[in-house]
């Protein structure tokens, strides 16, 4: 389904769920798609299956699945998901602003900055190709 890249500095249960929003976001994984059981995906990834457990939780916390109690995980409406994952975009992007305004940066300067980001992004291009 995925590997998981020990080297990363962040937990493992962290890429777990930055893995699966990618899948569902991406439509990958569809809306009421079963999601892998935590024992098989624990197996097949040779991980604690408390680790797989507590990144389900966060991704059913954040809107990404949901879960019906004997039958399993299920991915939920894609959109539910990509809007919240626009309002945590939303908001860690108004804490840089914020913070580029306190240290002196113009509104001008920081829409050069953002479109320049938006060009150098491996993403946009990717996207721009097709």
């Amino acid at each position: 389904m995925f590997l998981i890249d020990y080297k990363d500095r962040r937990p493992i249960y962290e890429q777990v769920i930055e893995k699966f929003q990618q899948m569902i976001l991406c439509g990958a994984l569809g809306a009421n798609t079963p999601m892998p059981s935590v024992r098989n995906l624990a197996m097949e990834l040779s991980l604690n299956p408390n680790t797989i457990q507590r990144a389900y939780q966060e991704l059913e916390r954040k809107g990404y699945i949901y879960t019906i109690k004997g039958k399993g995980s299920f991915v939920s409406e894609a959109s539910l998901a990509a809007d919240n994952k626009r309002k945590e975009i939303r908001q860690e992007l108004q804490t840089v602003v914020d913070k580029a305004l306190l240290a002196g940066v113009t509104a001008e300067e920081l829409h050069m900055i953002i479109k320049q980001c938006i060009e150098n992004s491996s993403m946009e291009r990717s996207t721009s190709i097709k």
